[in-house]
């Protein structure tokens, strides 16, 4: 029977703990609880646990016992090595050696060290990942104190001449630190064989737990303590010991002493198997890194012409990690593979692969042909002569893009530098246009009817094809109700992968998009489609409107209240979603919030006294709203408390599940948004959260808000007062906290 179950292939993110490790963890939940510095029998079971962990660790290393300082991981241990190192020789120089590839755990430390008034020389790398020793030597100088480099990188695997560069460091009394985190389990890493002074170590790499690691520190060398306290490890860190992690870092370290040798023939064999089925595959591939300098079970691949993470979020049964981030906008590259100067159309396509202890060779088999048939069909190496076997009813649309709906939007901060530059079109009946910030145009027809027209689509934010074409559809309709105006026809735009997905996909998205522009009592009289690598919907929308009670979001009255008619959230959890960490319950509120018109809230304002209204997109509320106070020539300010969030949304963020547009929304407004200090960081991204289909952001007069809010709950429409608008300061957004 097949292992339901995802196959793991990025052992360099974390291993899986070994079950022999956790058998000798396992007595130190129950019994081996006492605190090892007490000298009670209960104190002296668990420091002889601890002492017996640190004699495996330094059996496997090659150091003393004494030498061992237990950590909380690799990242504490690199930050203890390198400022514990430099702080304390802070008087004989200040200038650090280290890489362009080191992993942030470095490179964040020698940041913040720049900052303290020490000096960082960042050496490149060359195209297979490996520092030139040449290099060191010219790069150091009378005031440098510390030599800082990985002993193998944990994305391309490529192995440094680290015994050769530490030879150097000691001939010019300089100290060597290496971060072996990736290494140490993989290959052998011994003290005296390295010749450095300090090793890094974490155990998840190694079939230990998370959170505990170690750092090996060479007798006579004095670090500056970086946690203070009680003098546990010997003076070195504060803390009472992590029995429980130590007892399963120590047996890890033990069975790595035992079966390294055959876990290095294992692993290799699996990497090597992996390339071949790649380089045979007819696919224009390259591999990353050092051909024979490089950790025996990992893979760097760039699949030319083809988004890694695209790829990946395809492949829901191989777990792996992209190398590349593409964007709307941009494509993020990782500083590893940018320093080693890999030609962009290979480095957007490139995926590390890292087997272990547990992968098979069927696995990796499998994993193989998954990979290479996701990435024939993404380059368009058949030409789109055929799709994938895939049951249409279990497609799950969010892992057939590298967007998220509204959320990969071109970055506001780009977009006003380029429509800037454009000729504004200079015509009376031309009521709205580009020189607003609307998303909608209009233009005078006659004296009693103006034309609204707007369009809108974006790339899947839910699984479900009819949900997609639902929400696609309410969100370009929501433009012409944010205008004050009714909906008189619409045409489809799409775009889509006709040699990734079945047509009836499409027929399905069309047929959500007809059902929601039949509910707002339209019709679709048309479109355009283009065959596109991912699948986008949306709409034309043209629309109908008095040329006298035209909305726009310029308009605004300073003492006009705010009011909002949907929850913030909906990006946060379509990105939730993607990743799927979202239950289906939260997914179809979700789904239910985005799909759901605008009409009714447009209508029930017709009836008041309006003076700017805007929807609420992909620039999230702040930016929106900051629109409308730029616009309007106003000030602004609202209440936390009294925006309405889609439920999860906040409990996801403070989990750092937030979409890349959302933290650009937020990067944009800062400077215009007086934020008070008891605003979390969780909820200015929720403020900023960049929505699809979201709610009307509704200016009316204060005397009328209460009786318009009423009408509104009464048509079944959620709405919300979340603030008012100021004489000043113009263009200012100053948020508060009520609840403390």
């Amino acid at each position: 029977m097949t292992d339901p179950r995802p196959i793991y292939l990025d052992y360099n993110a974390t291993t899986p703990i070994d079950p022999r490790v956790a058998e000798a963890m396992r007595p130190y939940l129950t019994e081996g609880w006492g605190n090892p510095s007490s000298s009670h029998w209960f104190g002296l079971q668990a420091k002889s646990a601890v002492d017996s962990a640190r004699r495996q660790v330094a059996d496997l290393l090659g150091c003393r016992p004494d030498e061992v300082i237990f950590t909380s991981g690799g990242s504490e241990s690199n930050n203890f090595a390198i400022k514990g190192a430099v702080f304390s020789l802070r008087g004989k120089g200040n200038h650090i050696v280290t890489t362009q590839i080191e992993h942030p755990a470095v490179i964040q430390v020698c940041r913040y060290l720049e900052k303290e008034g020490f000096r960082v020389t960042y050496l490149p790398v060359d195209e297979t990942g490996i520092v030139s020793v040449a290099d060191v030597e010219r790069a150091i100088t009378p005031a440098t104190i510390l030599i800082t480099v990985m002993h193998a990188n944990n994305e391309v695997g490529s192995i440094q001449p680290i015994s050769e560069i530490a030879r150097l460091a000691r001939s010019r009394d300089i100290l060597m630190h290496t971060d072996a985190a990736q290494s140490v389990g993989k290959i052998p890493v011994r003290l005296d064989d390295l010749g450095v002074d300090m090793i890094s170590v974490a155990g998840h790499k190694l079939y230990a737990p998370k959170g505990i690691g170690v750092l090996v520190v060479r007798s006579g060398v004095e670090l500056a303590r970086q946690i203070h306290g009680a003098d546990h490890e010997r003076g070195w860190r504060a803390g009472t010991e992590n029995v429980l992690e130590a007892v399963g870092l120590g047996a890890a370290c033990s069975l790595v002493a035992e079966q390294l040798d055959a876990d290095m023939v294992h692993s290799a064999a699996l990497r090597d198997r992996l390339w071949q089925q790649f380089e045979t595959s007819g696919l224009d591939v390259k591999r990353n890194g050092h051909p024979e300098q490089v950790l025996p079970n990992t893979l760097s691949v760039s699949f030319a012409g083809v988004e890694a993470n695209t790829l990946l979020a395809q492949l829901t049964d191989v777990a792996a990690s992209a190398g590349a981030a593409c964007h709307t906008d941009q494509v993020d590259v990782s500083s590893v593979l940018e320093a080693m100067a890999v030609p962009i159309r290979y480095a957007m396509g490139t995926v590390r692969l890292s087997v272990g202890r547990f992968t098979t060779a069927d696995e990796v088999g499998r994993a193989a042909e998954k990979l290479i048939a996701v990435a024939r069909s993404l380059a368009g190496s058949e030409g789109g002569s055929s799709v994938p076997d895939t049951d249409p009813d279990a497609i799950q649309l969010t892992r057939f893009t590298h967007g998220m709906g509204c959320a990969c939007k071109i970055r506001p901060q780009l977009l006003e530098e380029i429509l800037r530059k454009l000729p504004v079109a200079m015509d009376p009946d031309i009521l709205v246009g580009a020189n607003a910030s609307d998303d909608a145009a209009v233009v005078r027809l006659t004296d009693e009817t103006a034309l609204v027209a707007t369009v809108d689509f974006f790339t899947p934010v839910v699984d479900d094809p009819y949900t997609f074409g639902t929400i696609a559809a309410a969100n370009a309709l929501s433009d012409v109700y944010a205008m004050g105006a009714t909906p008189l026809l619409a045409l489809n735009i799409v775009g889509f992968p006709v040699d990734r997905l079945p047509m009836t996909v499409l027929e399905q998205i069309l047929q959500g998009g007809q059902d929601k522009a039949a509910e707002a009592g339209i019709y679709i009289l048309g479109g355009h489609s283009i065959e596109d690598t991912e699948p986008k919907y949306g709409m034309v929308v043209i629309g109908t409107v008095h040329p006298d009670r035209v909305l726009t979001n310029a308009s605004a009255r300073a003492g006009d209240v705010l009011v909002l008619t949907k929850p913030l959230g909906t990006g946060i959890l379509a990105t939730a979603l993607k990743q799927g960490l979202l239950e289906k319950a939260d997914a179809n509120k979700a789904a239910e919030t985005m799909g759901l018109l605008n009409k009714k809230a447009a209508d029930v304002m017709r009836a008041f006294d309006i003076s700017a209204c805007t929807d609420i997109t992909g620039f999230g509320l702040m930016g929106h709203l900051l629109e409308m106070v730029r616009g309007s020539g106003v000030g602004c300010e609202i209440s936390v408390d009294r925006v309405p969030v889609i439920d999860r949304a906040r409990e996801l963020a403070l989990a750092g599940v937030v979409p890349g547009g959302t933290r650009n929304n937020l990067a944009h407004v800062n400077d215009s948004v007086k934020w008070d200090r008891h605003v979390p960081e969780t909820e200015r991204l929720i403020l900023c959260d960049a929505q699809t289909s979201g709610g009307l952001l509704i200016a009316v007069a204060p005397e009328q808000c209460a009786a318009m809010v009423d009408m509104m709950l009464e048509e079944g429409v959620l709405a919300a007062k979340i603030g008012m608008l100021t004489r000043g300061p113009v263009g200012k957004i100053k948020v508060r906290m009520e609840e403390r």
